[in-house]
């Protein structure tokens, strides 16, 4: 039976090709479902970014093409990041209103407070925006380390929001949090282990101000997802039962009790299931009451981070997924409190979670454009075997050969599982002749392309049948196209490499056309790991990317989405590609925007600095080098000029590939 399905494979027949829409490209990209109603296409097919509007309920529609040519006109090309402000705002409004929601649903006698881990993404532009619009809504910053401390020091201008210091800390650290406690700065420092209590308590003596307290459990809950061996009784955070009371009797001898205030919990990371933050919140909940049940006044509960972001928009509990919304989240989080401390009879706390995926992720882009497709199609054979090789006579072909070309004429569907087999055993039949030197590179190159003539009908075939024998599933794969991105993964997805993160990639544009070509994409470093063949596509995740004929005369440019979190933080500098360009964009009610801020990426002589190079004295060095080329007249001085001025130009530019 015949079973056509585009949806899964770009294998079109051309009537499905010529009757392809806008809707047939959001539904394979998914763009709807991990978009969160960010993102969506126009009518002439590219991506637009939905943004909210403060006080205006209609969004408005930029589309990132139009995006690009703007900042071309400015002299940044690709690759880049692109950040929206809207959405960040967005996610910092959602979200505090989502727990505003909560609480007023419930009756929860308290406030809430959120609080953006500075890890999560360390620029200064996100931080900036974060700090300035989260003030209306005292939202707080997370430091894990003395450098952060001074950022969330210096950006953060509203008291009644909280900064949260968690990490190892030493004596300057923590002098560093105790001056600002004197300024009236709410900062909690997280003990982590009971060996920091007593340098907070001498600090804190020495420098006369009490300081606010918070203690890390360890909790035994479990969780799913990617982070699941860093949650319950194996995680390398947060003190033990027992290390929890030799923290409370620390601050009993020192009769500093009264500043232990906040419980500080963090069941995992892109946590997928709901069930799974219930209970480390009940959990939570208990020791919150055994410290007030210990002496501590407490008042904060800090359930850190988990907070989800549905990468693949199938809505599930697998890892890059989410079984749940935010409001759902919210109203979880809130209820399981009540519950928990209702028997005990405990005040509400203020509650605080440390969101920082579900903040940023959605807020950036990268994008970038493809420079060249190495494909697999077959070249085209001529009517007979005679007429590939000048042969005087068919007999001067080896056996294997002309079996080989007689499977590839005689292919249909009732044979195409036998076809393929045949082609695979003759193929490597005469691979072996080669080997041995019976046969010349013509033959050998001949073989191979009446073997991927094979391939490529028998996969046509496969994309149209309703059950395909499995060991052909991987066809696709094996016939895939090579996409060449003018990114770094290291760079800008580390995590993509690392450790397998799922991102939503498509083009951003020409999604009017059927997509015929299935491909993975690779980046311009020397690696064989450079490359993204992980992709989720129409709600399952597949190892190629259904993409556009290339047109060497054209731009084609792809996006990466939701790569706010961690992605520029993480990026190193394999084979010296730094920063990208980066551009802030600011939509307007009118359905304009602005470019609120750019930064030129990373220049040749920046990342050579950033590894020890001088390239003063590199280009010294070349100097000589070519000066010495002048004497032994092997250059003219004009020669020589015009090189060392190519090499000074080199020195300034972009470390990715530019266009001329």
């Amino acid at each position: 039976m015949i079973k056509p399905d585009a949806s899964t494979q770009p294998n079109l027949t051309e009537a499905e090709a010529t009757t392809w829409s806008v809707e047939d490209s959001a539904k394979l990209y998914g763009v709807r479902d991990w978009g969160a109603g960010y993102f969506d296409l126009n009518d002439k097919g590219e991506v637009v970014v939905k943004a909210p509007i403060a006080g205006q309920s209609e969004r408005v529609h930029v589309a990132i093409p139009e995006v690009i040519e703007g900042m071309r006109e400015r002299g940044l090309e690709m690759p880049a990041i692109l950040r929206i402000e809207n959405l960040l705002d967005d996610r910092i409004k959602s979200l505090n209103e989502a727990f505003a929601r909560a609480i007023a649903r419930t009756k929860y006698q308290n406030h809430y407070r959120g609080v953006f881990p500075i890890k999560v993404n360390q620029q200064a532009h996100v931080i900036d925006e974060i700090a300035s619009f989260g003030r209306d809504y005292h939202h707080g910053l997370e430091a894990g380390s003395k450098a952060e401390l001074i950022i969330a020091l210096a950006k953060l201008e509203d008291n009644d929001s909280v900064i949260v210091c968690n990490g190892y800390k030493d004596s300057e650290f923590i002098e560093l949090g105790l001056n600002a406690r004197k300024l009236g700065i709410k900062v909690f420092f997280v003990v982590e282990t009971p060996t920091e209590v007593p340098v907070i308590i001498e600090r804190a003596r020495a420098l006369k101000v009490d300081p606010l307290i918070g203690v890390r459990i360890r909790t035994s809950t479990k969780v799913d997802g990617h982070w699941a061996g860093d949650s319950g009784d194996q995680s390398i955070f947060g003190v033990s039962s027992g290390g929890l009371m030799k923290v409370i009797d620390t601050l009993k001898d020192a009769d500093m009790l009264h500043c232990l205030q906040l419980l500080h919990c963090h069941i995992g990371s892109q946590i997928p299931n709901i069930r799974n933050i219930r209970m480390g919140v009940m959990e939570a909940c208990r020791y919150y009451t055994g410290l007030l049940e210990a002496g501590a006044p407490m008042g904060y509960l800090d359930l850190g981070g988990g907070l989800a972001v549905d990468y693949e928009g199938t809505r599930t509990n697998s890892t890059h997924s989410m079984n749940y919304q935010l409001d759902e989240y919210c109203v979880n989080v809130v209820e399981t409190v009540i519950d928990s401390l209702r028997s005990s009879g405990a005040a509400h706390p203020v509650l605080i979670t440390e969101s920082g995926r579900a903040t940023v992720s959605y807020a950036s882009v990268l994008l970038f454009n493809i420079l060249d497709v190495r494909d697999h199609r077959p070249s085209p054979l001529p009517d007979n075997l005679q007429d590939t090789l000048s042969f005087k006579a068919d007999s001067d072909a080896p056996d294997a050969l002309k079996n080989l070309w007689w499977v590839a004429q005689n292919l249909s569907l009732d044979n195409f599982q036998e076809s393929y087999n045949d082609a695979i055993y003759y193929r490597d039949a005469l691979r072996e002749d080669f080997l041995r030197g019976q046969v010349g590179l013509p033959i050998r190159a001949l073989a191979d392309n009446i073997a991927l003539e094979v391939f490529d009908k028998v996969a046509a075939i496969c994309a149209k049948v309703e059950r395909v024998p499995e060991e052909l599933k991987h066809l696709p794969e094996l016939l895939s196209d090579t996409y060449y991105g003018n990114f770094s993964l290291f760079q800008s997805l580390p995590d993509m490499w690392a450790i397998d993160q799922i991102l939503p990639v498509m083009p951003v544009h020409r999604l009017t056309e059927a997509p015929t070509r299935n491909a993975v994409i690779a980046d311009i470093t020397c690696d064989c790991d450079g490359k993204i063949d992980h992709f989720s596509i129409n709600g399952s995740i597949q190892k190629t990317l259904p993409m556009h004929e290339f047109d060497h005369e054209s731009d084609y440019h792809l996006g990466v989405f939701l790569v706010g979190a961690y992605q520029e933080t993480l990026g190193d500098l394999h084979n010296l590609f730094g920063d990208t360009n980066v551009v802030s964009i600011s939509v307007k009610a009118d359905g304009t925007f602005e470019f609120a801020k750019e930064m030129h990426g990373d220049s040749i002589s920046d990342v050579l600095s950033y590894v020890e190079y001088d390239p003063k004295a590199l280009a010294e060095q070349f100097r000589r080098r070519a000066e010495k080329a002048v004497k032994n007249g092997t250059i003219s001085a004009i020669e020589r000029r015009e090189i060392m001025s190519a090499f000074y130009e080199s020195l300034d530019g972009y470390t990715y590939y530019e266009q001329d």
